[in-house]
């Protein structure tokens, strides 16, 4: 079993950056491939990046890639997404997931076992 707590949500305006924090709990942290996905306002779940259980494997969303660096610490037992050149499309609710089922890295929510509850990225024009 693995929970997971968010943390570093805010509101910012276009252009700046935020890290986002996910500490979880549970020994067997380092075997999970982790990601984020985002919701935003009105709009379907959608999959940002996902990191491999090493961190030697990272992939991400078009709409993210250049921007954002999906990272974790296996020996704190966090996960983290540093999101520079913030956009207000990228306005959302962030979660935090892992799967506990696949070792490869996958983009479907459905593959992931473990979730978050969520921190809230505003992004002002």
């Amino acid at each position: 079993q693995v929970q997971l707590v968010e943390s570093g949500g805010g509101l910012v305006q276009a252009g700046d950056s935020l890290r986002l924090s996910c500490a979880a709990s549970g020994r067997t942290f380092s075997r999970h491939v982790m990601a984020w996905f985002r919701r935003a306002p009105g709009k379907e779940r959608e999959f940002v990046a996902v990191i491999s259980w090493s961190g030697g494997s990272t992939y991400y969303a078009d709409s993210v890639k250049g921007r954002f660096t999906i990272s974790r610490d296996n020996a704190k037992n966090t996960e983290y997404l540093q999101m520079n050149s913030l956009k207000p499309e990228d306005t959302a609710v962030y979660y935090c997931t892992a799967s506990a089922r696949y070792a490869s890295l996958t983009t479907a929510a459905s593959n992931y076992d473990y979730w978050g509850q969520g921190t809230q990225v505003t992004v002002s024009s």
